[in-house]
């Protein structure tokens, strides 16, 4: 069954629409395409990405790191491509869900729902906990405590109006961005080997030697450096506070996915460059190569900027992962007494239950053993990008097709070619993390087939504001 465009607003400005239960179900536009970089590029939290997932990638791709992040940018282009198109056609506070929902049918949005709750669930405490490494210079901490305390802080933030939060992450996002300008500035500064190392594919040895990376090393790797700049798609997300969307989310998308490149790959690059040898390379330790490219003091200012970014990543994870929320309740996703609840809007017109329902239990989640959630993240967001170009395909057909919207360059051939690669990443994955993706996808599934289908006309009903849905050309 094909899901119905449903307005919930009478003309641009009004006030929001109540639903059958007097909660509002439409999100206040109180931001610019400024305000939504500074948003989406927190969300991407370039620094924190720098100094707490890139060390892994270093220590299993050694000098293919900056290669591997280069080829999975190239394939984000393609990714942003789908989503500038779908999010201008379907701007929802849903985002992914929403846009495939609209074009692919209610199942295929509700699995895509599914994988991007398990991706902004999972992400942000595993990230808050790397709080306590960057400030052991000044303080001692435990990674789960200091884990914790960064999503409460993060939920309690998350509970004030939009805009305001937009200045706040603009502060830290600035110090983020000087903390890994100086990594880049301090890498080539003290070059060990040139641009060949960039191409020669070696990784630390067990004992002290270089072993080979593989052509297949990489396309594994692959899965990972697509969530390493992945936070651009917070820009549809925010779709529907954003003013003017029909412009300014594709330029948020695009642009967010330019400069969050330029802030990870030149310092990798420059790490690659700088690290006195492969050993120390692979240990991907990079605030230890900061302190010995300069002195102590640096390498404290530098750790101190990587805390705040992770504060910061936390702080607009948690405004993404509430929009998801608050979309879901309005779309009727769940039982009548909890739509109710995650579609309530707070004095600062925040979903506040949303939010806190989204922070809390992120902060028990520092106190879980995470190891293997960084391969299940690299697997949803790879299957959640294979949905989205799948959806792609149909934004040009019926009444999609005459719809006033931003369309991608060399369509239908960019999402085809991505959806042929973005399968072919995912047979690379190891197999334990694509059982555990699949089994939460079988339940999401039997869930949508016991509950959600049974009730088709009252459940998972997609919206879009009618504000922003302009009228189809001749």
């Amino acid at each position: 069954m094909t899901d119905t465009l449903r307005p919930v607003a009478t003309e641009p400005g009004a006030a929001p629409a109540p639903d059958p239960d007097g909660a509002p179900t439409t999100l206040k536009r109180s931001i610019g395409v400024v305000g939504g970089t500074l948003l989406t590029l927190s969300c991407v939290t370039p620094a924190s990405t720098l100094f707490v997932v890139v060390p892994d990638l270093f220590g299993s791709l050694g000098t293919a790191t900056a290669l591997t992040i280069a080829i999975g940018s190239l394939l984000c282009v393609a990714v942003a491509f789908c989503y500038s198109e779908l999010g201008t056609l379907v701007p929802s506070a849903g985002g992914e869900y929403a846009m495939v929902s609209t074009l692919s049918g209610r199942l295929a949005g509700w699995l895509v729902f599914v994988l991007s709750l398990l991706v902004v669930m999972i992400v942000p405490p595993v990230i808050a906990m790397g709080t306590a490494d960057y400030l052991e210079p000044i303080l001692h901490l435990d990674p789960s405590l200091a884990g914790a305390g960064v999503m409460l802080l993060a939920t309690l933030a998350g509970l004030l109006d939009l805009r305001a939060n937009a200045w706040i992450t603009g502060v830290f996002l600035v110090l983020e961005v000087i903390a890994a300008a100086v990594v880049a500035v301090l890498g080539f500064a003290h070059a060990e080997r040139g641009p060949g190392s960039l191409v020669s594919m070696e990784v630390g040895g067990a004992h002290g030697g270089a072993d080979p990376v593989t052509a297949l090393l990489v396309v594994s790797g692959l899965a990972i450096a697509l969530f390493i700049t992945q936070g651009f798609s917070t820009a549809v997300y925010l779709s529907e506070e954003l003013e003017n969307p029909r412009r300014n989310v594709a330029r948020t998308v695009l642009a967010t996915l330019a400069i969050s490149t330029v802030i990870i790959l030149v310092p990798v690059v420059a790490i690659t460059f700088g690290a006195s040898d492969l050993a120390e390379l692979t240990g991907g330790d990079i605030g230890a190569m900061v302190t010995a490219w300069s002195n102590s003091a640096v390498g404290t200012f530098v750790s101190l900027c990587v805390a705040l970014a992770i504060i910061n990543a936390g702080i607009v994870m948690v405004i993404q992962n509430s929009r998801v929320l608050f979309a879901s309740a309005r779309d009727k996703a769940w039982p009548t007494p909890v739509n109710g609840l995650f579609a309530r809007l707070g004095r600062f017109g925040s979903p506040w239950v949303a939010t806190l329902a989204v922070g809390v239990p992120g902060a028990a989640l520092c106190f879980v053993d995470l190891d293997t959630l960084y391969g299940v993240t690299g697997v949803s967001v790879t299957a959640m990008y294979l949905l989205v170009a799948v959806a792609a395909l149909g934004a040009r057909r019926g009444a999609h097709r005459r719809a006033h919207a931003w369309r991608m360059p060399l369509w239908p051939a960019v999402p085809i070619v991505l959806i042929a690669v973005l399968a072919y990443i995912l047979t690379q994955q190891e197999v334990v993390h694509l059982l555990w993706t699949g089994g939460i996808a079988a339940v999401a599934t039997l869930y949508w087939a016991l509950y959600l289908r049974p009730r088709r006309d009252t459940r998972w009903l997609v919206t879009v504001p009618q504000d922003v849905r302009e009228p189809a050309g001749p």
